[in-house]
């Protein structure tokens, strides 16, 4: 990667990590993001175990396609740790921000943060087609924001559906 392309940002969620990982991560059940967030994404298609080495396809909604730039998002799996609630993807397609990009490597960690709440903690390492340094501040922000907007969504399902995912 090239040095300075690196972005970092974090959230406070009023979810558990327990029920936000099942929902987002453990890729147990590929028609619970969809369900959390729907509207936005219509479905996730797995290719392999979940595991690493695996290939996650988002669809979404044409509303959602319209808004990222792009109807498909595709990830493969680097890293599941299930006790540690951390995932690392390399995103393969994207948006029309990552359309600028040769490369992106993704973490995403959930903290406990207290009782029925976490942090979410994002890692964004890229490289630019061009070659050029980093995106511009707008862009970085647009690309954070794409996942951690999908957090709060399912931290709005979630805290609407009490029940679902405990």
């Amino acid at each position: 990667m090239v040095v300075g392309c690196v972005i970092t940002e974090q959230c406070a969620l009023a979810v558990s990590t327990e029920r936000l990982w099942k929902v987002v991560y453990s890729g147990e059940d590929t028609a619970a993001l969809p369900k959390a967030c729907a509207g936005f994404i219509d479905t996730v298609d797995v290719e392999g175990d979940g595991g690493p080495g695996s290939v996650f396809t988002m669809t979404l909604s044409p509303a959602a396609a319209e808004l990222s730039g792009s109807g498909v998002m595709k990830s493969r799996v680097v890293a599941r740790d299930n006790a540690a609630r951390v995932f690392k993807t390399e995103v393969l397609e994207g948006d029309k921000v990552s359309g600028q990009l040769k490369s992106q490597a993704v973490e995403m960690k959930l903290e406990a943060a207290g009782d029925g709440a976490c942090v979410a903690k994002l890692r964004v390492e890229y490289e630019r087609l061009d070659g050029g340094g980093a995106l511009s501040v707008e862009d970085q922000a647009a690309l954070a924001a794409g996942y951690l907007d999908l957090l709060k969504m399912v931290e709005a399902y979630l805290v609407a559906h009490p029940a679902e995912y405990a």
